[in-house]
């Protein structure tokens, strides 16, 4: 097949992972007869010292005629002023907003070789697969905001067709795994939050009523993320909570650098990103894990590509390399060799088959 993806490099370790999920693409176009043709835009902070906007019309042009779009990483020290009235993460929210994406998918597997490298207990770790899917352009990120001199407010509105949507998304992919989704609220306090209950308990009565819901508080989820964590299969909540309990469930895998996502709406083009930051402190140096950037190559060859094959294939790369011992500098334990993010990349790549 062929198909347009357009590679937002951004800043930090962004352009190194970039590179990384490029040279997969490119070796699975090869390796499987496809066509993929790229075209490189500016966003975060690298656009705003070359356009002074952290998402410039060149950039939302790129994406919206491409079939896929996935992104290295924004932001920075050098932009990390919270007054500053333009800063790096402001593209990444338009440009979700932009495009429709308010789906977040994250998936969380462990690999058996890397459960030392997790602060938990291995006995906790055990068999944990799950996917945590965040709703994306609604809720506190997205509301009015005002600030005076003595107060400040931040509005966190929901509808009815946002829930229902997102639940929607969580139920079919929990459908086609164990059957089990866990919605995340805070009803016992927030309006928002008990719109959400009703809405997911009714939505899940009427259209899926062989699945098994749970329905959790976010403090209580937060703690079971460390104390049970394989019991959970699929977990939706908000965009605020979704963005706390996602980065507390990357650390199951015991390195940011290891877990993949793609933000998804109607359409088939899709946003894919590690969930890493930008990690300025180690940019240009070959320290990048570029696991998660090439996981997330997979969720696209998947989710906007509908290439099940190539995904599986990128998949089992990366578990091959793992298992081979590769190990880049976040997931080496002590004693073990260490490799650079192009040396782990070009390991991923001779797995591929």
């Amino acid at each position: 097949m062929k198909a347009q993806i357009t590679l937002l490099p951004g800043d930090g370790i962004g352009p190194e992972v970039t590179d990384s999920a490029r040279s997969v693409l490119d070796s699975v176009a090869s390796k499987f007869g496809h066509e993929f043709a790229f075209d490189s835009q500016l966003i975060g902070g690298a656009a705003i010292d070359a356009e002074g906007d952290p998402l410039p019309s060149a950039t939302i042009t790129s994406c919206k005629n491409a079939d896929a779009v996935f992104l290295g990483a924004v932001g920075g020290p050098k932009w990390s002023d919270p007054n500053t009235a333009v800063r790096p993460e402001q593209g990444l929210l338009r440009i979700r907003s932009v495009l429709g994406l308010y789906a977040n998918i994250r998936p969380v597997k462990i690999y058996s070789e890397l459960i030392e490298t997790s602060p938990l207990k291995p006995e906790i770790l055990e068999g944990v697969d799950m996917i945590v899917v965040r709703e994306l352009t609604g809720g506190i990120y997205f509301g009015e905001k005002t600030r005076d001199a003595i107060s400040a407010s931040d509005l966190c509105t929901y509808t009815v067709a946002e829930v229902e949507r997102i639940v929607r998304v969580a139920a079919r992919l929990a459908s086609g795994r164990q059957g089990k989704l866990c919605s995340v609220d805070k009803a016992n306090v927030l309006e928002t939050s008990r719109l959400w209950r009703d809405v997911t308990d009714r939505l899940m009565a009427a259209e899926y009523p062989e699945m098994k819901v749970e329905t959790l508080l976010v403090d209580a989820a937060a703690m079971h993320l460390l104390s049970r964590p394989s019991e959970f299969d699929v977990i939706v909540t908000e965009n605020m909570f979704g963005d706390i309990l996602t980065d507390e469930a990357s650390m199951l895998a015991g390195s940011l650098g290891m877990l993949p996502s793609a933000s998804l709406g109607d359409s088939k083009v899709g946003l894919y990103e590690p969930i890493h930051g930008s990690a300025p402190d180690i940019a240009g140096r070959g320290l990048a894990n570029p696991c998660a950037s090439i996981a997330s190559v997979a969720l696209l060859l998947r989710h906007s590509l509908g290439l099940e094959q190539e995904a599986t294939a990128v998949e089992r790369a990366i578990a091959r390399a793992i298992g081979a011992g590769a190990r880049t500098a976040d997931i080496a334990s002590d004693g073990e060799s260490r490799v650079s993010t192009s040396e782990m990349t070009a390991e991923i790549v001779r797995g591929l088959s």
